[in-house]
């Protein structure tokens, strides 16, 4: 950030009085800009034995394989928020069953809200985000083709506790570990 949004002056980082985390602060009109996590929602949708799978047809991840799921808007409560994603991503109509699983990523400031869900009517298809929309059974996911680390986990909880007859919630976190040869990759870290 560059500039107040309330005056147009110029903003600087530092601690504010009172505060201990810098922030971008107005020198001029004195307004303190605060710039937190991003809230992600989203639905694994079960129907039949089968998960409700899209394909992206947007970046990040085009081509790969998602739970339908978005950003947040404002005035939205997080049910609300996941069933809207859901239609604008698979036209499907949902019933929200309860939260499933709720990742931290600190390292891109997002919290993922994961919903399960079942469908209302039979109907889906793809949105303007999706090239394909499709119900899969257990042995057709994609696991090499999945776009995002927080759905590879929450698939993988989901199916593990389908087996056991006994859903979540689950609440965890995502890191990124880098190896001695360099490498990246996310670590999962399940608090409950």
């Amino acid at each position: 950030m560059n500039f107040c949004s309330h005056c147009g002056s110029e903003v600087e980082l530092l601690i504010p009085e009172g505060d201990n985390r810098t922030r971008h602060v107005c020198l001029s009109c004195g307004t303190i800009h605060y710039e937190n996590p991003k809230i992600v929602v989203g639905c694994l949708v079960e129907h039949d034995e089968h998960i409700l799978l899209c394909k992206r047809a947007i970046e990040p991840r085009y081509g790969l394989w998602t739970l339908p799921a978005g950003f947040l808007e404002n005035d939205e409560t997080v049910e609300a928020g996941a069933a809207r994603e859901t239609f604008e991503e698979a036209s499907a109509k949902v019933d929200i069953l309860g939260l499933y699983t709720m990742f931290s990523l600190k390292h891109i400031n997002q919290v993922y809200m994961l919903f399960r869900a079942r469908l209302l009517e039979p109907g889906f298809g793809p949105g303007s985000e999706s090239l394909e929309v499709e119900l899969r059974k257990e042995e057709q996911i994609p696991w090499h083709e999945l776009a995002f680390p927080v759905i590879d986990q929450t698939l993988k909880l989901y199916l593990e506790d389908r087996k056991a007859g006994q859903f979540g919630p689950h609440v965890g976190e995502m890191t990124v570990v880098t190896d001695q040869q360099g490498r990246r990759r996310i670590e999962t870290r399940l608090l409950r």
